[in-house]
């Protein structure tokens, strides 16, 4: 069956998403490690994906874990600096998309206030026909239900959505229900893939 949609993942496709990297340029490697082991940063993080308030989850978590009370603010006081760069090809072929009249979907891991902060720093993310953000939905990737409320809402057969995701097991929950899929690597193997599937001619799908 034909492919009717392209879903992308946001974080790690569209935009870097490297929270460690940010914590080693502003307090060094050793202390952003004992910071990490000591801290469950990104279970925090998930708690905003599925819905939880962004200021008041990481001050709270910063109150509990005092010694690192100002490093954990940073998530929220400079999350703007740790959700960058852009990938620019992979923005480059979400706009050929569309400008082929193919519909574009955008399933991400994202927290209310944070994809709100996101879509002013980066246009494109308001440029997609339906976004299904986790915050919203209350429930985040590899989960089931998060996939198969993207079906309900779409109307598409799942054998024609084809997802982007960085992550192994994002990929396997949506090839679970029958999506077509791709891991992506860089934006290079994701441009080859698209016009494998005749989406894109070569040259637009070009850097």
């Amino acid at each position: 069956m034909p492919i009717k949609a392209v879903v992308f993942d946001i974080g790690n496709v569209l935009i870097e998403w490297q929270p460690e990297r940010f914590y080693d340029a502003q307090i060094g490697r050793t202390r952003r490690v004992e910071m990490f082991a000591a801290v469950d940063l990104h279970g925090m993080n998930d708690r905003v994906d599925r819905g939880e308030d962004f200021r008041e989850t990481i001050y709270q978590t910063a109150e509990e874990y005092p010694g690192f009370r100002s490093e954990i603010r940073m998530w929220h006081d400079r999350w703007v600096e740790m959700a960058r760069p852009e990938i620019p090809h992979s923005v480059k072929l979400l706009r050929a998309l569309r400008a082929r009249k193919v519909p574009v979907f955008a399933l991400t891991n994202f927290g209310v206030g944070t994809f709100e902060a996101a879509q002013r720093v980066y246009p494109f993310l308001s440029e997609f026909d339906r976004s299904y953000v986790s915050g919203h939905m209350q429930v985040i990737k590899p989960d089931a239900e998060i996939y198969a409320m993207v079906e309900d809402d779409c109307g598409l057969p799942p054998e024609t959505l084809i997802f982007a995701d960085d992550r192994a097991e994002n990929i396997a929950a949506a090839a679970a229900r029958g999506w077509q899929t791709h891991l992506f690597d860089g934006p290079e193997g994701w441009a080859r893939r698209l016009t494998q599937e005749r989406l894109l001619t070569p040259q637009e799908a070009m850097p």
